[in-house]
């Protein structure tokens, strides 16, 4: 299925972040809109990534993983895949290839999976991947980690995966499961960033690597929900998270530092309870970048490097659920004393669950779930106008 839509002067900032004292005023249209192609449907999908030959993967929160074409093929369901425990924020969840996939063949999947006791919590299998006329299997199936321990409940799983440039280390994001409380804990790892080996093994070089058990795995902590990280060109790693009501944040992850929460937030606790706010000068808690009030619920993110669209070089380009948006955030802001901020914001009419850069540099995003008519989110695919 594949349709265009043209889209004139989408950039309107639809609100502004409260990130600072004095909030920058209205950026103007962008330098040229761009169109949106239809590529296909899916049910509830969560997430995608390229495979070398210009396919891509999505996966389908119910518990499904197709592989599709840029012309709008889609596959048929993948045989293999984990049995998940669907429901509230669980499922099938990120999909990502290895840096070697070329010659390997393996994907990695985070999911859901159910425990004892009504409990259940993120993990993440590596299996090798082939592909037929219309479907593939999985093979090979290893579970590499767990997210540790399994609680009741059914949000904040976070469960995003990266490889670091080098292809060396899988980040891993662990939400804190609405727990709140265990992201100040280092026994466990929720509400924290999980780094590990391609194999699921504990760097030496792990901040917390002498403490052994969970704890070893953690890269950083004192989060709340992840569900966006990425490198940019120069090998720093960034994520986003959504605060409560209020706060959601955009920041470097530094190895070993803690983030905060639920000591601090520039939102507030969902029953009205105020959190006392960071204190930038505070070198307890590292202060977010950047930081939205009211909130644009981040999902999937990218920091874009391709060239078809030239002003958006170097920023992150992130998905908003609730904002129903695209916005993109500039590391070289024209304002004075900021470096980092908002500086454009695409309104799309539909939640963005995923952003990926395609080969060629044009952008994909991925809706969570249509709310005006249709079975799934669609993918679509924004190119340059013209």
């Amino acid at each position: 299925m594949r349709s265009a839509i043209h889209i004139v002067g989408l950039s309107v900032l639809m609100s502004l972040p409260a990130c600072s004292e004095e909030p920058p005023s209205a950026q103007g249209p962008a330098e040229g809109p761009f169109d949106v192609e239809v590529v296909a449907q899916f049910t509830q999908p969560w997430a995608m990534t390229f495979l070398p030959d210009g396919r891509f993967l999505v996966t389908e929160k119910p518990g499904s993983l197709k592989w599709g074409t840029q012309e709008g093929f889609v596959s048929d369901p993948i045989e293999g895949v984990p049995s998940v425990d669907y429901g509230g924020q669980g499922g099938l969840g990120d999909v990502i290839v290895h840096p070697d996939f070329a010659d390997n063949g393996l994907v990695y999947l985070s999911f859901v999976e159910a425990g004892e006791d009504n409990t259940r919590g993120a993990a993440v299998m590596r299996a090798r991947l082939s592909l037929t006329e219309k479907g593939g299997a999985l093979s090979d199936e290893t579970i590499i980690w767990r997210q540790t321990p399994k609680v009741t409940g059914r949000g904040h799983y976070s469960h995003r995966l990266l490889f670091s440039p080098d292809g060396d280390y899988l980040f891993i994001t662990s939400g804190d499961r609405q727990e709140q409380a265990p992201a100040q804990d280092l026994s466990n790892t929720l509400g924290a960033v999980i780094r590990l080996t391609p194999e699921g093994e504990v760097p030496e070089d792990n901040p917390f690597a002498d403490k052994g058990g969970v704890t070893a795995q953690i890269w950083s902590y004192g989060h709340r929900n992840m569900l966006g990280i990425a490198f940019d060109a120069d090998g720093v790693l960034w994520e986003h998270e959504m605060g409560p009501r209020g706060g959601d944040e955009f920041q470097r992850i530094d190895r070993g530092a803690n983030y905060g929460w639920p000591e601090v937030s520039y939102g507030d606790n969902y029953n009205g309870v105020p959190i006392p706010p960071h204190e930038p000068r505070d070198p307890t808690y590292r202060h977010p970048d950047e930081w939205w009030n009211p909130v644009i619920s981040p999902s999937g993110m990218v920091i874009y490097q391709g060239e078809a669209f030239p002003t958006w070089q170097g920023s992150a380009l992130i998905g908003g659920l609730s904002s129903e948006s695209l916005i993109r955030v500039s590391f070289d802001c024209e304002l004075s004393g900021r470096e980092i901020c908002e500086a454009e914001r695409f309104n799309m009419g539909q939640r963005i669950r995923e952003v990926e850069e395609g080969t060629d540099g044009t952008v994909f995003l991925l809706e969570d779930q249509r709310s005006r008519g249709g079975a799934g989110g669609r993918l679509l695919k924004l190119t340059p106008a013209g």
